[in-house]
C-alpha cells in the first residue's frame, strides 16, 4: 500500500508542478486555448492520443466489448490507429490548421460561423459541446474512480472529487500548454504501463497459448452454432464490432476536442512526424488495451443472475493477475490516461462557452482579461458538473461515453470534413446535419431502438450522407465568400501567434501568410 500511495504523491507533485512551470504561458486567451499555435509534433501527437484513450477505452470499453467480441475486439484498437489516427491526420491534419489559421478560429465552433458565415451555427455548437462532453467527462470519472476504488478501498466519491480537484488545478493554472506537456509524459507511462498489464493478464492464464485455448472452449450465448467464437476472425457479432470500429474511430474526426490539436501545431512540416507518432501510440494502447479486455471472460464470473457490470470486468481482472506493485503502475497509466483527457475536455467546452457564446452573444466588448477569468470559471463549472454526474448511480461508462461520441460526430463530423474540401457545402445542410446527429443519439436515450454505439455510429454516417443531399437542393453560399475561404490552401501558411480576441468586424478579412 506505501508503494503506491508513494507513487501517487510523486504523480500528483509531477502534475501540479507543470501547472506552476506553465503559469507564464497562459497569460492570454490565445496562449490558454492554443498554446500559441506553436506546440511542436511530439507533443501534439501525445495530446491527441492521450486525449483519444481515457479510463472509459481502459476500463470501459476494453472491459463491455473484449467480453462481447473476444479476441476480435482487438480489430477496435487497429481501427483506432489506422483510422482514428493515422486517416485523421493524413486527411485533417493539414487542412485543419491551415484554413483556421486562415479564419483565425480557436474553436470549432467559431471555424462553422465563418466557413458558412452564419452566427447561429456558433451558438448552436458551442452550446451542443458544452452539453455533450460533460457526460463523456463523467464517464472518465467513473472509470478511474472505480479503479481506484478497487486498489485503495477508499469510497467512490472521494476518488471522483480528489482527481477533479487535481485536474482542475493545473488546467486552470497552465492552460493548454501546461495540459500539453503533462500529455507528452503522461503517454510515455502509458506505453510502458499497458505491456506491462497484457504480459501480467496472459501469464495468469498460463501464457498467450494456453489463455487463447481457454478461451476457444467458452460458448458464445449470441452465436452458439459457432465453435470458439470468441477467438474467431470476427468475433460472435461482425455487425455490431463494426458499429464500435465506426463510432470510436472514425468518430473523432468531428470531435471538437480532438480536431482542437490540429489547430495548435507549429507548423505544416510537423504534421508529418505527428502523424506516425500519433499511429504508433494508438496501435499499442488501444490494441493493447481491446487485447487485454478480451481475455475478461477468464477472470470474471457473472452473478447469480448472470448478470454481467461491464465496468467491474478490467479491474477485476487486474485484481487477480497482478502484483500491489504492478496495481500501482496501472493506477498510474489509468490516471495519466484519464487525466489528459479531462483536461482537454475541460479546456475545449470552457474555452467555447467563453468564447463563442458569452463573448458573442452577450459581451461582444469583454477584454481578453475578462475572457480568461470566464474560461477559467467554466473550467470549474463543467468539473463540478462533470462531477455531479459521475456520482450518479447506474449509468454505465459506456452509454456515457457512446451518447456524447455520437451526438457530437453526428452532428459535426460531416459539416466539418466538407467545408474543409468541399466548396458546395451549404448552411442549410450544416443545420440539418446538427439536428440529425443530436437527434438519433437523444431518440436512442428514451426508445432504445439499439445500442448507445451503434446509434452513435448510425449517426456518424448519417451526417456523411445528409451534407450533400442537401446542398444539392438548398441555396449555395455566394461564390466569393467560398474562394476566399479555399484560396488558403493555394500557398502555404505559417502560423504566428495573433490575437483572435477582439476581430474588428463579425466575420474579419483573413490575412494570408507567406513562409
Amino acid at each position: 500500500m506505501f508503494g503506491k500511495i508513494l507513487m501517487m504523491v510523486i504523480f500528483f507533485g509531477v502534475t501540479a508542478a507543470v501547472g506552476i512551470f506553465c503559469r507564464k504561458r497562459a497569460a492570454n486567451v490565445g496562449d490558454f486555448v492554443l498554446g500559441g499555435r506553436s506546440v511542436g509534433p511530439w507533443l501534439t501527437a501525445f495530446a491527441y492520443g492521450t486525449s483519444y484513450f481515457s479510463s472509459v477505452v481502459f476500463i470501459g470499453y476494453a472491459g463491455q466489448f473484449g467480453w462481447n467480441y473476444g479476441v476480435a475486439a482487438t480489430w477496435i484498437g487497429i481501427g483506432n490507429a489506422l483510422i482514428g489516427s493515422l486517416l485523421a491526420w493524413v486527411v485533417l491534419g493539414r487542412r485543419t490548421r491551415v484554413m483556421t489559421k486562415h479564419f483565425e478560429s480557436a474553436t470549432m465552433p467559431d471555424f462553422f460561423a465563418k466557413r458558412f458565415r452564419c452566427e447561429g451555427l456558433r451558438i448552436a455548437a458551442s452550446v451542443m459541446i458544452f452539453v455533450f462532453l460533460v457526460p463523456y467527462s463523467a464517464s472518465v470519472y467513473k472509470g478511474l474512480s472505480g479503479l481506484f476504488s478497487m486498489a485503495f478501498g477508499i469510497d467512490f466519491t472521494y476518488c471522483v472529487l480528489g482527481i477533479a480537484l487535481l485536474t482542475g488545478i493545473y488546467v486552470v493554472l497552465g492552460g493548454y500548454m501546461a495540459a500539453a506537456l503533462n500529455d507528452l509524459i503522461q503517454g510515455i507511462i502509458m506505453l510502458g504501463g499497458i505491456a506491462l498489464v497484457i504480459w501480467s493478464v496472459l501469464s495468469g492464464r498460463g501464457g498467450f497459448t494456453e489463455a487463447l485455448a481457454s478461451l476457444s472452449q467458452i460458448p458464445s450465448p449470441t452465436a452458439p452454432e459457432l465453435n470458439g467464437a470468441f477467438t474467431s476472425f470476427f468475433g460472435p457479432d461482425p455487425v455490431g464490432l463494426l458499429g464500435v470500429v465506426i463510432l470510436t474511430s472514425l468518430g473523432t474526426w468531428g470531435l471538437p476536442q480532438m480536431v482542437h490539436k490540429f489547430y495548435t501545431i507549429k507548423n505544416e512540416k510537423a504534421i508529418q512526424t505527428g502523424t506516425l507518432i500519433s499511429t504508433l501510440f494508438a496501435l499499442v494502447i488501444a490494441g493493447g488495451s481491446y487485447f487485454m479486455g478480451s481475455f475478461g471472460r477468464l477472470y470474471y464470473t457473472p452473478d447469480t443472475q448472470g448478470a454481467v457490470v461491464y465496468d467491474q470486468i478490467v479491474p477485476t481482472m487486474l485484481s487477480q493477475s497482478l502484483s500491489d506493485l504492478l496495481i500501482g503502475v496501472v493506477l498510474i497509466l489509468v490516471l495519466s490516461a484519464s487525466m489528459s483527457t479531462l483536461s482537454s475536455l475541460v479546456i475545449t467546452s470552457s474555452s467555447t462557452m467563453t468564447l463563442d457564446f458569452i463573448h458573442h452573444l452577450w459581451a461582444k466588448d469583454m477584454s481578453p482579461k475578462i475572457q480568461i477569468r470566464y474560461i477559467k470559471l467554466f473550467c470549474v463549472f463543467f468539473v463540478v458538473l462533470s462531477v455531479v454526474i459521475a456520482l450518479r448511480p447506474n449509468s454505465l461508462i459506456t452509454s456515457l461515453m457512446s451518447l456524447s461520441w455520437g451526438a457530437l460526430a453526428g452532428a459535426f463530423l460531416g459539416p466539418f470534413i466538407y467545408g474543409l474540401f468541399w466548396k458546395g457545402t451549404t448552411t442549410l445542410s450544416v443545420w440539418v446535419s446538427f439536428v440529425a446527429g443530436v437527434s438519433i443519439c437523444g431518440a436512442n436515450v428514451f426508445l432504445s431502438f439499439t445500442s448507445p454505439t451503434t446509434a452513435g455510429a448510425i449517426a456518424i454516417l448519417s451526417s456523411l450522407v445528409l451534407i450533400p443531399l442537401v446542398s444539392a437542393v438548398t441555396p449555395k453560399l455566394p461564390a466569393n465568400v467560398v474562394e476566399d475561404a479555399f484560396s488558403c490552401y493555394q500557398e502555404p501558411v505559417v502560423a504566428p501567434h495573433v490575437s483572435v480576441l477582439n476581430p474588428v468586424s463579425e466575420f474579419p478579412a483573413p490575412q494570408k501568410q507567406e513562409n
